[in-house]
């Protein structure tokens, strides 16, 4: 069927039942086409992800993360045309990069916490890096992502960045695939929280510590 779930994810402070909906166990699910599995980071893409959902001739479930916090993001935003003309994008490319041959990192992620990745970007005057989202996990284009990454030919280290601990979230389902597409000379690293038995601490203060740890690790990594 082509049933629609919007479910809470976003580290935003609030404890573990408001942090995480458990993506990697939706992750898990994957296979033979069988379900959608998205995190789309702006109301453009919402909007063409439900139209899609509507006009695709083969039903499937669509099971989308939704950060509370991206209603009220003033970033988060799109222009009348991406509404109008536009369609959804699996990946969305880094639109603010001018000179791809300057560039020798890539921060692979999703979802809400590209707005802080780009607000530290812009905040430390930061040149040589790209930053790509993933905006579809599952069907996984692997072709489209390899397209973006090798139109920056002098990367060497690609970044996935999450905001879920490390064996929680999207590495799992991502590291192989990831991998395939990297030529001999690039690293891939993941950047998250530590490892833990809950998807997030119960201390507010300390989610955000960890939140400016993991933005700050991406680009000095």
């Amino acid at each position: 069927n082509s049933v629609v779930m919007l479910l809470p994810h976003g580290y935003e402070g609030q404890g573990p039942e408001h942090s995480s909906a458990r993506l990697e166990r939706f992750l898990i699910l994957c296979a033979e086409d069988n379900i959608q599995v998205c995190n789309v980071s702006t109301p453009a893409q919402y909007f063409h992800l439900l139209r899609r959902q509507i006009k695709q001739n083969v039903q499937k479930p669509l099971v989308i993360m939704t950060p509370k916090s991206m209603l009220r993001l003033p970033e988060a935003k799109s222009p009348k045309e991406n509404l109008i003309s536009g369609k959804f994008e699996e990946m969305l490319n880094d639109e603010t990069i001018e000179h791809k041959t300057a560039i020798n990192k890539i921060i692979l992620t999703s979802g809400k916490v590209f707005y802080d990745l780009a607000k530290f970007r812009i905040k430390n005057n930061i040149g040589d890096t790209a930053i790509i989202r993933i905006e579809q996990f599952y069907p996984f284009y692997k072709t489209k992502l390899n397209e973006i990454l090798k139109s920056y030919p002098n990367t060497e280290k690609v970044i996935w960045l999450q905001e879920e601990p490390k064996n929680m979230g999207a590495w799992n389902f991502l590291n192989g695939r990831i991998r395939e597409l990297l030529s001999e000379k690039q690293k891939l690293i993941c950047v998250s929280r530590p490892e833990g038995a809950s998807p997030a601490v119960g201390s507010g203060k300390l989610s955000n510590q960890q939140q400016v740890n993991l933005i700050g690790h991406a680009f000095s990594v």
